[in-house]
Parts: structure tokens; sequence; C-alpha cells
């Protein structure tokens, strides 16, 4: 018998039209053959199933189920498209994990972690995974402009806490550019991570759960045509994304071993995508995804491809995870 999974996508965060993009990309790709698919938008005050005719129909939230045509449908897993909140940072997780409703990718404990930068990059240097300079503020916190300086140079990185998409994030170069870098940070989260810029080579590692086995995708190179790999870069085609990069082999066994150590040392299941800079044949951690881009032009998805391992192959894979 077909299983029925439950398609999640939307959100509440400043991602939900690339999250829209992922979850209508899992469905057109996943094997109706083998499950019943069903789109199902996330919003904070309204969930829905979308029916190929963009008609939408009321979920019931207390039980995660559907009404459809007098047949009450109950879904046997969740497949994960939601980036930013609640779909990274642990709320679903917590949610189906109440129902007993399988969800692919991370539990709530590693989504809380890997969401937050501040928490994320704290944790990783505990094992030696290194990052920037950096220091944080609170929404409350009186900001010395000065300390910041001394502490991560100029230029630096004002970026939310919890965000992705480059949302929130801001390059500044004089001590006057900080107070509106900082306010478009707050618009996002209530929590900032000021880090110092490093000038090097940035890359993107994809690491996979695949049919049991932890796999390290191939390296992709950034290179953006604006000042740094910012919304318009990653949307707008406003960057090279190069596969595989074009780093030494050397440095792509230094950064492939860090990346499945930070996948494993969080504890991380499905996919996951480590963002660093490479400065003096160091790689240096920017932040972790746990729910990346999902369409077949998002860097996850292009690597995959010259993995040859196909999408529908992935995507299938996951749900096994999830169910097991």
């Amino acid at each position: 018998m077909k299983k029925n999974i439950a398609i999640i996508m939307g959100g509440y965060s400043s991602e939900y039209k690339i999250s829209m993009e992922s979850g209508k990309a899992v469905f057109d790709i996943l094997d109706k053959k083998k499950f019943n698919c069903f789109r199902v938008v996330i919003l904070k005050n309204n969930w829905f199933y979308i029916n190929s005719k963009n008609q939408e129909t009321t979920i019931d939230k207390e039980s995660f189920t559907l009404k459809l045509n007098n047949t009450l449908i109950q879904f046997d897993c969740v497949f994960n498209a939601i980036h930013g909140s609640p779909g990274e940072d642990g709320e679903i997780q917590s949610y189906f994990e109440k129902l007993n409703i399988p969800i692919t990718g991370c539990d709530a404990f590693q989504s809380k972690i890997t969401y937050d930068k501040i928490k994320c990059l704290n944790y990783l240097k505990e094992f030696d995974i290194k990052s920037a300079d950096s220091i944080s503020l609170s929404i409350n916190d009186k900001v010395d402009v000065d300390k910041i300086i001394e502490k991560v140079g100029l230029p630096c990185f004002v970026k939310a806490s919890k965000s992705g998409s480059s949302y929130g994030i801001s390059k500044v170069y004089k001590s006057e550019e900080f107070e509106n870098a900082i306010k478009i940070a707050f618009n996002e989260d209530t929590n900032v991570l000021i880090e110092s810029s490093l000038d090097g080579i940035e890359v993107s590692v994809g690491v996979i759960n695949f049919q049991g086995k932890t796999i390290c995708l191939p390296i992709t190179e950034i290179v953006s045509d604006n000042d740094f790999f910012d919304y318009d870069a990653k949307y707008m085609g406003k960057s090279s994304e190069i596969t595989p990069a074009r780093i030494s082999n050397k440095m792509k066994s230094i950064v492939t071993k860090e990346s499945l150590k930070i996948y494993r040392t969080i504890g991380l299941k499905g996919l996951s995508r480590s963002e660093f800079i490479i400065k003096n044949e160091i790689p240096y951690l920017l932040e972790v995804n746990t729910v990346p881009g999902l369409t077949k032009q998002s860097i996850l998805p292009q690597q995959v491809k010259l993995a040859g391992i196909t999408l529908t192959d992935l995507f299938e894979s996951l749900i096994e995870e999830a169910l097991i």
C-alpha cells in the first residue's frame, strides 16, 4: 500500500517563497507510483493542503489530518521542505514528535542547535571546528561600536543569529554603518552575530544520509558578483557556483573531513549543507543548514547530480530513513 506523504512548505520566516519552490520541487520529483503526495502549506495562522487546481483545504492542527471528500487522510511521513522557522529551528520537529508522525531530517534538538548561528558555532568550537572571531548582541544590549571593532575589526559581517538565505546580513566597512546593519539584523531575530570578514575561498559542502550511508558530496565553490554571497547572489543569478570546487585535493580532503565531523558531532540526519571560508589553507565554518534549497538549481541538488544520485532516489531515501 502506498504511503501518504505530506510535503510541508512555507513557514513563518522571510524564506517563505524559497520554501514554496523547494516544496513544489519535492512534490514534482517524488515517485507518485510509490507515494501519495500532498502539498501542505504551513503559515502562522493557517495550515492547509493545496491540490493541483490550487484549491485549499484546512489541515486539522490537533491531529495533522486532512478530510477530503468525506475521507480522513492520515499521514505516514512528513517531508520537511520549510527553510527557516518552524522547519529548521526545532518547532515543527517537536510538534510531529508529540504526534508520533515521522519527519525527514533532523530531530528537534539538532535543529535548535544548527539554526542558531551563535549556539552552533560555540558548540562546535568545543570540538575544534574553527570559525571567525566574533561577538554577539541581544536586542536589549548597549552597542559599543569601539569594543566591537576592537574584537572583530573592519570590515565585518553583522548577521541575524536565526535566519537563512542571507536575510538580515550586512557587511560593514565603517563605524557609522553599524547602526543600520544592526537594525536590519534585529528585524530578523533578537540576537545578532558580528563576525570578522575572512578573505578567502567560500565553499559549500553537502553531507547526506543516503540508503544508510553518510556521504560527503562534491564541494561547491561560490564566487559572488556582489560584495558577498547575499540574497541577490544566491537567487538572482549574481554568482557562480562551481562544482567541483577549484581547490587542491589536500583542501578537499580537509573540508570533507570537517564536514563529516560536523554532521556526526551534532548528530544530524538526512541533509545538511555546511558553509566555509578557506583562508591560509584553513576552513572556517560560517553556518550549517539542515533544510537546504531543494530545487534542481539549488546547490545541494547540483552536488547530488554530480555524485551520480538522482533526486528521486535521494528523496525516497530520506523518507525511508524517517520511517525506520
